[in-house]
C-alpha cells in the first residue's frame, strides 16, 4: 500500500474537499505522506493519558502498568506477552515499523477539560502520535474529539458509554472495551434466572454520558423481561457519601437497586446501601437485591466484602483459560506481582492492535491505520475471536457476566465468571437506536 492511498482516501470521504474545487492544501501537494507528528527519527511517541487522580484512579495506575508492559514487549523486551498469541503476526518484537517506542503520561483527573488540555500537551509538545487511556466516557469522548481535530489516532481505553462509538464516533478513534448496551443484554437474561421477571427497579445513576446510557441500557432490558421501573435518580461523580440518595429506595416501592456507579463511585454507593441494610431487607414479598451492571475485581477489592452475590458485566476477567489471556496474567504477575484488571487488559490490547496496523498498513499516517482497523478480524488477546467493526470502530467480542464470590481464595479472586456471553448475543445493527446520531466522518491525517 501506498501512502497516497490513504491521503487520497482521506480526502474523498471529506465531502468538504472533494469535488467542490477548492485547491488542495499544502500538506497535500508538497509532500504526500505528510501527517500530524510524522516520527522522523530512530523513536516514535505514543501517549498515554490515565486518571491518576480522583475517582477512577485505581484504574488509572493499573492502565499505566499495562502501558509500560505494552512499550517493553513492543521493543522486544520481557516475554513477549501477547505477541505470541495474537493472530496477526505482524508485530516481530522490534519496536513499530522498526522505530523504538517511547511513551510520555498524563492524568486526565477525571475530568475532560483537564484530559483534553493533557492530551494536547502531549500531542504538541511531546510529539505523540497516538493517544490512549482513560477510565471515563466523558474524558474519552472529549479526548476522542480533540484527536479526530489534531490528526492523531485514539485508541480509546476503558469507556464503556454507547455514545463513545454511537453519536459521538470518530473516524480517528477505536474502542476495544465493550460498551452499556452489551453489558444490558448479557445480563438481563442472567438477572430473569436469579431474581425472576416480576421485579420493580430503582436506579441510581452517576450523572455524566456513561451512567446516562448504562442506566438507559439495563433499563431497557431489564423492562423487556417483565421488570417495572420505579424510580431514575442521577447522583454527582465523585460523591463521597451517597446516603442521602439510598434512604428515599428503603420506602419508593422497589425490591432491586441497580447502582450505575463506576470506580470509587461504586464502592461509596454500595457501602452505603449495605450500612442501610438494604440486603437484609425485603420488599414485594421479595428479598431486596442489588445489581451492578458494570464492576471490575478493583472495585470489588474496595468493596470487599460488600460484593459478595453482586451480579455484573466485564469486558474481560484474569480467569478466562484462553491463551492471550494466560500469556497476559503471567507477563503482568511477572512485573508487577498480582492479576491485572479489566482496564489494563483493553490498553494493553489497544496499544498492541494500533502497533500492528501500522505494521500491517506499514505507514504511522491516521488514514492508513484506520484503513487497517477497519473491518479487521483477530484472535488471541483475550475474549476469544473479535471483530473491529468499520461502521462504527467498535470491537464486538463474547462478553463476561460475573458476580462477586462468597468464599473468596484471597484478595485477587472476588469475582466469579457466571456466564459467557456469546458475541451473537450482544451484537446490534450499526444504526441501533441508541447509537444514533452520530456519522464517523472523513479520517484526519493533520498537517
Amino acid at each position: 500500500m501506498s501512502n497516497s492511498r490513504f491521503t487520497r482516501r482521506g480526502l474523498l470521504k471529506s465531502g468538504t474537499l472533494a469535488g467542490v474545487g477548492l485547491a488542495m492544501p499544502t500538506i497535500f501537494t508538497s509532500r504526500a505522506n505528510a501527517f500530524t507528528n510524522d516520527p522522523t527519527g530512530g523513536t516514535v511517541t505514543l501517549g498515554f493519558n490515565v486518571p491518576q487522580t480522583g475517582a477512577y484512579a485505581d484504574e488509572g495506575a493499573d492502565e499505566l502498568r499495562a502501558f509500560e508492559l505494552a512499550v517493553e514487549h513492543l521493543n522486544g523486551g520481557g516475554d513477549g506477552g501477547m505477541l505470541s498469541t495474537f493472530s496477526s503476526k505482524a508485530l516481530q518484537g522490534n519496536g513499530i515499523l522498526g522505530k523504538k517506542v517511547q511513551f510520555v503520561t498524563g492524568d486526565t483527573q477525571t475530568k475532560s477539560d483537564a484530559a483534553r488540555a493533557s492530551a494536547q500537551s502531549m500531542i504538541q509538545k511531546d510529539g505523540a502520535i497516538m493517544i490512549s487511556g482513560g477510565s471515563s466516557s466523558g474524558v474519552a469522548v472529549a479526548v476522542q474529539g480533540l484527536c479526530q481535530e489534531a490528526g492523531v489516532i485514539f485508541m480509546a481505553g476503558l469507556t464503556h458509554s454507547n455514545d463513545t462509538t454511537g453519536k459521538d464516533r470518530k473516524a480517528n478513534g477505536f474502542r476495544h472495551f465493550f460498551n452499556a448496551y452489551m453489558s444490558a443484554a448479557a445480563l438481563a437474561p442472567v438477572l430473569k434466572g436469579l431474581y425472576g421477571s416480576d421485579r420493580a427497579a430503582y436506579h441510581l445513576t452517576a450523572d455524566y454520558t456513561w451512567g446516562w446510557t448504562q442506566e438507559e441500557s439495563i433499563a431497557a432490558a431489564t423492562e423487556a423481561i417483565g421488570w417495572s421501573t420505579i424510580n431514575k435518580v442521577r447522583t454527582p461523580l465523585g460523591l463521597g457519601d451517597y446516603s442521602s440518595y439510598i434512604a428515599p429506595v428503603l420506602n419508593s416501592g422497589a425490591d432491586v437497586l441497580i447502582l450505575n456507579h463506576y470506580g470509587g463511585d461504586m464502592v461509596n454507593s454500595l457501602t452505603n446501601a449495605v450500612q442501610f441494610g438494604i440486603r437484609d431487607r425485603q420488599a414485594n414479598g421479595k428479598n431486596f437485591e442489588i445489581v451492578v451492571p458494570l464492576y471490575s475485581e478493583l472495585m470489588a477489592r474496595g468493596a470487599g466484602q460488600n460484593i459478595k452475590g453482586i451480579p455484573g458485566s466485564q469486558n474481560w476477567d484474569w480467569k478466562l483459560q484462553d491463551d492471550g489471556t494466560k500469556a497476559f496474567v503471567k507477563s503482568f504477575g511477572t512485573k508487577f506481582g498480582f492479576p491485572p484488571s479489566q482496564a489494563a487488559q483493553t490498553c494493553y490490547a489497544q496499544t498492541l492492535l494500533y502497533a500492528d496496523a501500522v505494521t500491517r498498513a506499514g505507514t504511522f499516517n491516521p488514514c492508513g491505520v484506520v484503513e487497517a482497523l477497519e473491518g479487521f478480524e483477530f484472535d488471541g488477546l483475550g475474549n476469544g475471536k473479535t471483530l473491529y467493526r468499520a461502521e462504527d470502530h467498535q470491537c464486538f467480542k463474547d462478553v463476561i457476566v460475573v458476580r462477586g464470590k462468597e468464599n473468596p481464595e484471597n484478595e485477587f479472586d472476588l469475582v466469579e465468571i457466571v456466564e459467557v456471553t456469546p458475541v451473537g448475543q450482544v451484537t446490534y445493527a450499526p444504526d441501533h437506536p441508541m447509537f444514533a446520531g452520530g456519522a464517523l466522518g472523513a479520517c484526519n491525517p493533520g498537517a
